[in-house]
């Protein structure tokens, strides 16, 4: 991580407070480093949600995770309505639940109007749990399991379906099922490349999702003559952290014909969903589009492709998942040691690391940090942050520009809403963290610290191994 500040200019962590500091439809999440709510006290300190972060560590113990959740509902409202102003037909938000799924988030999503996306039995069991209606709920994923596929057909979800495989064993099971035909959508591979990390991007064709687009005839042809499965709707995705609206204008266009061929074939599809991947601003260079913008941009190609095509509107789906989610939560660390190599660099070591927020060494991604208890002290300091681990790769930022930092304070790192819970793991047998979702002053737990009891309890051991 490069330095951006020019030379004699004096900075603290204030500068990454919101710029607006009142919460408003123009504010968009996901073009802000720290949680809407974020506000600096008279100590100096760093609240969110009306609560004091470093009061939140004394509470509940770090690293934390802390869920704002004003800026998570703004981000909701804010795909929700945007849809219903630009889009003529109907229209559904889905939560790309992998991003961060448990029954708080899952609950808070649902309450404001959006259904959600799983890819995996657990995560749809968990979204069930939350109260999310089955009729809002899509179940993808490249393999899905036969235990899976019967617990989404009897739960009466919607199944996307990937690939060949999928297709011939659902219309196996269903043969041998007495029920109406499921709700199908097909993913499709679309071809479309993108600005973003080679491991984020699906829609490009070397792509394990999706049926290649060479297929679709075939693909069409066969399912308009299976009975049991009624194809309702067209998916497909083309990346995550995606700056450009190019690709994304491109990709409603592509649908739009996908959907007219559908048709030659007899299949009534009716709903298009366009993914997700709108990006957030994670440092300062990162400017991505705002959600309103983004949202306009899919609705106007969409419309037109189908008015050009002569096709009524379908309803139009989008699955955003980061930019909802991660702008809304943050994580903070204790500080401990510290290791000052001379004329190399000094390391700053914090409770945690790579267990917690995997992405920096799967994915070279890459934070802002403050000191949550010296947001308005001035920056004097380049160091880099240390995760704990035994891994020499475990470092959460290079060259992170911090106040004078002493064991004991507390370490702020923004934007960790997305696949930092959902990645977690207990590497080095570390238990994973607990979160708080805060709001007007009230913090609630939503997901319990794990204990080491936690981390032995699927353990077995053999009686011939006791000692």
């Amino acid at each position: 991580m490069v330095s951006t500040h020019p030379a004699g200019v004096q900075y603290a962590g204030t500068q990454y407070l919101p710029q607006s500091q009142s919460i408003n439809t123009n504010t968009s999440p996901n073009q802000e480093l720290l949680p809407l709510t974020a506000t600096v006290n008279s100590d100096g300190c760093l609240e969110i949600g009306g609560c004091d972060v470093t009061t939140l560590v004394q509470q509940f113990g770090s690293p934390l995770y802390i869920l704002d959740e004003e800026t998570l509902r703004t981000a909701c409202q804010q795909y929700r309505d945007s849809f219903q102003k630009y889009y003529q037909g109907e229209s559904q938000v889905l939560y790309a639940s992998k991003a961060w799924n448990c029954l708080a988030v899952d609950a808070i999503i649902a309450s404001e109007g959006l259904g959600i996306d799983v890819v995996s039995g657990g995560e749809l069991y968990t979204a069930l749990t939350a109260g999310i209606s089955p009729e809002k709920i899509y179940l993808h994923g490249n393999n899905k399991s036969r235990e899976e596929l019967t617990f989404a057909i009897e739960s009466g979800v919607t199944i996307v379906a990937d690939n060949w495989y999928e297709l011939h064993t659902l219309v196996e099971m269903l043969h041998a099922m007495s029920i109406p035909p499921i709700r199908l959508m097909l993913r499709l591979t679309p071809g479309i490349e993108c600005h973003t990390h080679e491991y984020i991007r699906t829609g490009h064709l070397d792509s394990k999702f999706g049926f290649d687009p060479n297929d679709l005839n075939q693909v069409f042809e066969f399912v308009s003559q299976q009975p049991n499965l009624n194809c309702v709707g067209l998916h497909a995705h083309i990346g995550s952290q995606i700056f450009e609206r190019q690709p994304h204008q491109d990709l409603a266009a592509v649908m739009v014909q996908w959907l007219r061929d559908a048709g030659k074939y007899g299949l009534n599809i009716t709903e298009l969903n366009v993914g997700g991947g709108l990006g957030i601003k994670y440092v300062e260079s990162d400017d991505p589009p705002s959600i309103d913008e983004w949202v306009k941009a899919i609705c106007e190609v969409v419309q037109a492709a189908c008015a050009v095509e002569n096709l009524p509107l379908p309803k139009l789906l989008s699955e955003p998942g980061r930019s909802l989610i991660a702008p809304a939560c943050v994580t903070a660390y204790t500080i401990g040691s510290s290791k000052t190599i001379p004329e190399i660099r000094t390391y700053v070591a914090i409770d945690g690391g790579m267990s917690d927020n995997p992405r920096p060494i799967t994915y070279q991604s890459v934070y802002r940090a403050v000191v949550a208890n010296k947001l308005s002290a001035p920056i004097t300091e380049t160091v880099t942050i240390a995760g704990k681990h035994c891994e020499s790769g475990d470092i959460l930022i290079k060259n992170a520009q911090l106040p004078k930092t002493q064991p004991g304070d507390i370490l702020l790192v923004m934007g960790t809403g997305a696949y930092n819970y959902s990645m977690a793991s207990n590497y080095n047998r570390l238990p994973r963290p607990a979160a708080v979702v805060v709001t007007n002053g009230e913090a609630n737990l939503i997901l319990q610290r794990e204990t080491y009891q936690d981390l032995i309890r699927q353990d077995c051991l053999p009686e011939r191994l006791k000692c």
